[in-house]
């Protein structure tokens, strides 16, 4: 009898820490890819980033550059994402020329 109890317990504790955690991402997952829009910045399973430019059925169209578009399953989008341009461009800010010791990268030219 104890082992039955131990056995529904284990189930149970599968169950609880396995399979609802499962669900529930399958379900923001399919929440996200209805509610696709053009224009939303999102990344794909392989790493690829774009801008959605048309949704189809089960196709999305994502702009990955200008006049650069890729057709890709709408099941590879992971997420959306949200500001990332902004962080790109001022990284990019960031860094200045004068900050840049040209001396140094010459060195590291030379040894190779």
């Amino acid at each position: 009898m104890a082992q039955l109890i131990i056995l529904v317990v284990m189930v149970g504790a599968l169950y609880a820490f396995m399979i609802v955690p499962q669900q529930r991402r399958m379900k923001e997952h399919q929440q996200l890819l209805r509610s696709l829009e053009e224009g939303d910045l999102v990344v794909t399973s392989s790493g690829i980033y774009g801008a959605v430019a048309e949704v189809e059925d089960d196709v999305v169209w994502l702009e990955v550059a200008p006049e650069i578009e890729l057709k890709v399953a709408k099941t590879a989008i992971t997420e959306r994402v949200v500001g990332q341009d902004e962080d790109d461009e001022d990284e990019e800010d960031d860094v200045d020329d004068e900050d840049v010791d040209h001396d140094a990268m010459a060195d590291v030219d030379d040894e190779s």
